[in-house]
C-alpha cells in the first residue's frame, strides 16, 4: 500500500496530472531517513483539505523528495460532519481518543476539561497549556490521517466550556450526542432513525475516566443534548468516541 505524505501549504493546481509536486522539511527528512523513501517508489501526496496526488517518485535527497502526479482523487467534505468532543484525560488516554478518532473518520476534534478531568489545561498559564495541548493534538491527528491513507486531516478546534456546548445543543443545524448509561435511548436507535434535515454537524460528547457529573448531564439535557447509551457495558475515555464513531458511520452511509 502506498505512503501518503501531506503538503497543507500548496495550491490545489499542483495536483494536477502530470505536475511535479516536492516536499521538504521535516516531513521529507522521516520519509527518507526512516521509512528509506526511494526513487520510483509509488506514493501519495495530498493537501491535507481533500486532494490526494499519486505517482512515482523521481527524485529523492537528504531533506526533499519529488512526486510525478499521474492520478488525481478529490474528496469533497461531508454534508454532515462528525465532530468529537472529548474530555481531558490522564495519561495519552484523551490522545489516543484522538488517534483513534482520526482513523474511524471524525472530521472535527474538540477538547473539553469536564468537571472530572484529572488533566488540567486551566489555571496558572492557562492559556499557553490550552494552546500546546491543542497543536499536539493536531499533530496526533496529522499523523494518524497519514497512516489511515485519510485526504483530510481533522480539524483540532480551541477548547470547549460547559457553556458552549450547551450553547450548541441549542443550534437548528447541530446535534449534541451526550454518550452516558443514563441514557434511556441508544446511540444506534437514535442513528437508525436518521438526521434531520439541515443537520451540518454532530457533535459526540465523551467524559473523563470520572465521568461525567449530575450538574453537566441535566444542563446539557435542559439545553436541548441528548443523553444516549452506547451499549450495555461501560467504555474507557479513549475507546468510547472511536466506537460511537463506528455506529454513525455504518448509520449514515459512510461505511
Amino acid at each position: 500500500m502506498a505512503n501518503l505524505y501531506f503538503r497543507e501549504d500548496i495550491a490545489a493546481e499542483a495536483f494536477a496530472a502530470g505536475a511535479l509536486v516536492e516536499v521538504t522539511g521535516d516531513e521529507a527528512r522521516h520519509a527518507v531517513r526512516v521509512s528509506r523513501l526511494r526513487t520510483g517508489e509509488r506514493i501519495l501526496v495530498g493537501d491535507g483539505a481533500g486532494l490526494l496526488g499519486e505517482g512515482p517518485v523521481e527524485e529523492v535527497a537528504k531533506d526533499r523528495f519529488a512526486v510525478r502526479v499521474d492520478a488525481v482523487r478529490s474528496h469533497p467534505a461531508p454534508e454532515t460532519s462528525l465532530v468529537l468532543v472529548q474530555a481531558l484525560a490522564k495519561g495519552d488516554r484523551d490522545e489516543r481518543a484522538v488517534e483513534q478518532a482520526t482513523e474511524f473518520g471524525v472530521d472535527a476534534v474538540v477538547p473539553w476539561e469536564a468537571s472530572r478531568s484529572v488533566s488540567r489545561w486551566s489555571g496558572a498559564g492557562g492559556a499557553e497549556k490550552a494552546a500546546k495541548g491543542v497543536a499536539k493534538w493536531a499533530r496526533i491527528a496529522r499523523e494518524a490521517s497519514k497512516q489511515s491513507l485519510r485526504a483530510r486531516i481533522p480539524e483540532v478546534r480551541d477548547p470547549a466550556t460547559l457553556a458552549g456546548l450547551c450553547a450548541r445543543a441549542g443550534r437548528e443545524d447541530t446535534e449534541v450526542l451526550v454518550l452516558h448509561p443514563r441514557g434511556s435511548r441508544a446511540l444506534s436507535a437514535w442513528a437508525a432513525a436518521g438526521l434531520a434535515p439541515g443537520t451540518r454537524e454532530v457533535h459526540l460528547v465523551v467524559g473523563p475516566e470520572g465521568g461525567l457529573a449530575d450538574e453537566e448531564l441535566d444542563a446539557l439535557e435542559a439545553a436541548g443534548a441528548r443523553i444516549l447509551a452506547l451499549g450495555s457495558t461501560v467504555l474507557r475515555t479513549s475507546s468510547a468516541g472511536p466506537a460511537a464513531l463506528a455506529v454513525l458511520n455504518v448509520a449514515l452511509g459512510r461505511w
